[in-house]
């Protein structure tokens, strides 16, 4: 059987993997269960007081009193060389995403039954190389071999179902997440499912609506009471997830309530934050960010060049997406209402594992993905100018090349500097990295020939080779990038990924035993002071009583002090409901004695009534023949 891949959608604000099951993708569950996201988990990474690494839900619920050591929205840091300092430690984005996905594969392999080493990983269709690279370097920190990396657009059309339908369409996918926004046109027909033009924004999603709503909270607080908020860490924390709650109810009901009691302090004692929050003020707290993706929309219609009457389906994916000011907008953007069946937050997830499921042999398609480069490709030429060689919107894979010369006499090195973006100034662009072709043989400059050619693979991934037309002699690279780690980086922090994954093993099993032993004080409690109360013998019920107590006490240690504490109150009460159980069974030869003393009695009875067709039959009879 082949090994399963599976499919991430590696979220700024959620993340969610899927796993082909019976021929349709499953969302994989998280261990800890539904959360505010619904079947995927928030993707937060925090370090513990004492150095535990909690990732997920616990990470989120203990925010609040720990904020300084909580890593939020990670994925926006990705591709750059920022560093998140906790707890004396550096670590990049690139390694807080690979706890995420280290999670997930563990996840993923409890789910599955299966070991779980390959996977296809999503990112937004605007992501540039350097984050492409550091979504793969992610991967591999995580134990994942990251087989494909394909965009969250051309997921959400697979997760749609819409490579099954047989006619001709163009479809829009609006892509709004927790912190990245992607306008994508993808064309559909003959089998061949291509993206015609990508725009977007990576620093716009929901989290700015969050921060909007943090920000009038915090505000209106200031008002009434005077005191500034925004300079005390846990009353922000607390803030900002009751703001991000208040927007989701927001989606479904027209009003909600956002109360934070003991929010701060002042001399005339506690305060607490009391706020309605109604529908209408959200909308108006959020619309100038929404209406910020309209540019986003007009450049992906204009550069695929196509009117708004030539799209045939429009798909939202995507939290934010849920929020009926965004349907609305989106509606009114394109001229037509959005589709709707599958749940726009597990879309992007869903679809990362049909082409999983393609790549392992799990999902029969005839499907050909075609993506394209988000931003131009090009160098650096004399006086810093940008010199194109790959037009964004280029369908990839893909190979162009462009032949250059030298700039001075005699030159006999030239530097490589690649850049992404669409300035004509180099300085105003993303550098992807450089490197010297060398040992080129003195010349007048305009003489040497050095053909520069650059390679996309599927995962959008770029190979640049430049060559000395006159010797032969060349230099290839893949683009090593500020943020790409090294191998060694890698192999490092794949290490500390592994310790950190024993380390949650045995937490895990030490919250199981805490677990089964707060389940067994609950229902041994019941037992002793309802179910049994009259029937055990106040000696053996302090004896359990005391046993609790010890138990209860011990729910502060290790695992190891807690199962032995609740091994012994097992034995004490196995001990007691045996003994109780052997005490009221009747004597041997006791049914037969008391058989014996009716018949007789009936006997007796009928001798002395024979008038009587029938005795009358006692209670105990009357209960067996009607339980």
């Amino acid at each position: 059987m082949a090994e399963k891949i599976i499919g991430i959608d590696l979220g700024t604000s959620n993340s969610a993997a899927s796993v082909i099951q019976g021929g349709k993708p499953t969302l994989i569950p998280a261990a800890e269960g539904t959360t505010v996201a619904g079947k995927a988990f928030p993707s937060i990474v925090a370090f513990s007081k004492d150095g535990d690494l909690l990732v997920g839900e616990p990470a989120r619920r203990q925010a609040v009193t720990n904020p300084e050591n909580t890593i939020r929205e990670a994925k926006r840091k990705m591709g750059t060389d920022f560093l998140y300092k906790i707890q004396g430690k550096d670590y990049k984005p690139q390694q807080i995403s690979a706890f995420i996905l280290q999670k997930i594969k563990r996840d993923a392999e409890a789910f599955t039954g299966d070991s779980i080493t390959k996977a296809v990983i999503t990112v937004p269709a605007y992501f540039d190389d350097n984050q492409r690279q550091a979504t793969k370097d992610a991967g591999t920190i995580a134990g994942l071999d990251v087989v494909r990396i394909i965009n969250e657009p051309t997921a959400a059309s697979l997760a749609f179902g819409l490579d099954k339908n047989k006619q001709d369409m163009k479809i829009l996918v609006f892509d709004f997440g927790g912190g990245t926004l992607d306008v994508t046109i993808m064309e559909m027909g003959g089998g061949v499912f291509e993206v015609m033009s990508t725009s977007g924004d990576t620093q716009l999603g929901g989290s700015d609506m969050d921060k909007a709503i943090i920000d009038y909270v915090v505000d209106d607080f200031r008002k009434k009471e005077g005191i500034d908020l925004s300079t005390d860490s846990t009353a922000m924390t607390r803030i900002k997830e009751a703001g991000e709650k208040a927007k989701i109810e927001l989606s479904t009901v027209m009003e909600t309530e956002i109360n934070l009691p003991f929010i701060a302090q002042d001399s005339s004692g506690a305060k607490n934050l009391q706020l309605v929050l109604t529908r209408a003020k959200l909308e108006d707290l959020v619309n100038s960010i929404v209406e910020r993706c309209q540019s986003s929309v007009d450049k992906a219609i204009e550069d695929a060049k196509i009117s708004k009457s030539d799209i045939t389906k429009i798909v939202l994916i995507g939290g934010p997406t849920r929020m009926p000011i965004v349907r609305k907008f989106v509606a009114n953007a394109v001229g037509q209402e959005p589709e709707s069946g599958v749940d726009p937050m597990e879309a992007v997830a869903f679809g990362a594992a049909v082409q999983a499921g393609i790549i392992a042999g799990d999902v029969t398609s005839d499907i050909v993905l075609l993506d394209v480069t988000p931003l131009t490709l090009g160098i650096e030429t004399l006086g810093g100018v940008r010199e194109p060689i790959i037009e964004r919107n280029t369908t990839i894979p893909t190979s162009k090349d462009k032949t250059f010369t030298t700039a001075a006499d005699s030159q006999t090195a030239v530097t490589i500097n690649v850049v992404q973006g669409e300035r004509p100034m180099v300085a105003d662009n993303i550098s992807l990295g450089s490197f010297n072709l060398t040992e080129i043989p003195p010349a007048p400059r305009g003489v040497p020939q050095i053909n520069v050619k650059f390679d996309i693979d599927a995962n959008g991934i770029i190979n640049v080779t430049a060559k000395d037309l006159g010797t032969g002699k060349d230099a290839k690279i893949t683009i090593e990038s500020s943020s790409k780690m090294t191998e060694v980086e890698v192999e490092k922090m794949k290490e500390d990924a592994e310790k950190f994954a024993e380390e949650d093993k045995k937490k895990k099993e030490d919250v199981d035993v805490k677990n089964e032993a707060e389940s067994f004080i609950y229902s041994t409690e019941k037992l002793v002071s309802q179910d049994l109360k009259d029937k055990i013998p106040q000696e053996q019920g302090i004896k359990i009583t005391d046993a609790i107590k010890e138990l209860k006490d011990s729910l502060t240690q290790n695992g190891e002090q807690i199962k032995t504490k609740l091994d012994a109150l097992k034995a004490i009460v196995n001990e007691v409901t045996t003994e109780l159980y052997k005490n009221s069974a009747p004597p041997p030869g006791e049914d037969q004695q008391s058989n014996e003393s009716q018949q007789n009695n009936e006997q007796q009875s009928n001798q002395e009534n024979n008038d009587k067709e029938q005795p009358e039959s006692n209670s105990s009879e009357q209960k067996s023949e009607n339980p």
